[in-house]
């Protein structure tokens, strides 16, 4: 059910190869690669296996039918329902912290609970956006890599 886009679903480990998600900027503006992310920045969020963007829409989810969350587009390239807001307690985005993703085009919080697929994702939960900040909207990166900013004055699209 839903928009027919690609599923968004979570597991719990964290060593998950499928589970790798590159933080870039918005399209129309460009930012160095390497630099910190700031809290209250918009970001685009593209899993590194598929080149689709993190994406949600007014179409319910299949399982809870909350907001739907999908993988959309190609190469890192999508739409303006691709962006969403860093919500940190902060300057920046440190990488112990919990974070909450607060969508921009309809205003939900990026969230994961109990729901899980069964025939063909078994054991896979249904990530989705919620209306309301709760302690369901809370991320953390398990895994990542801070690239120090080069003196070449060239633009990157990434974080």
């Amino acid at each position: 059910t839903g928009s027919g886009q690609q599923s968004v679903t979570g597991v719990e480990a964290s060593d998950d190869a499928n589970s790798y998600w590159r933080i870039r900027g918005k399209s129309d503006s460009s930012c160095q690669r390497g630099t910190p992310v700031k809290c209250g920045k918009a970001i685009r969020l593209t899993h590194v296996n598929t080149g689709k963007n993190l994406h949600t829409h007014h179409f319910p989810s299949p399982l809870s039918n909350n907001q739907e969350v999908s993988a959309f587009g190609d190469d890192g390239e999508g739409d303006d329902l691709d962006f969403w807001i860093v919500q940190c307690s902060g300057t920046y985005w440190e990488r112990e912290d919990a974070v909450r993703f607060k969508h921009v085009g309809t205003e939900v919080f990026l969230s994961i609970t109990g729901e899980q697929y069964g025939h063909p994702i078994r054991g896979q939960r249904e990530v989705h956006g919620m209306a309301a900040a709760n302690h369901h909207n809370y991320w953390k990166a398990m895994e990542g890599v801070f690239i120090k900013p080069s003196l070449d004055p060239a633009k990157h699209d990434e974080l």
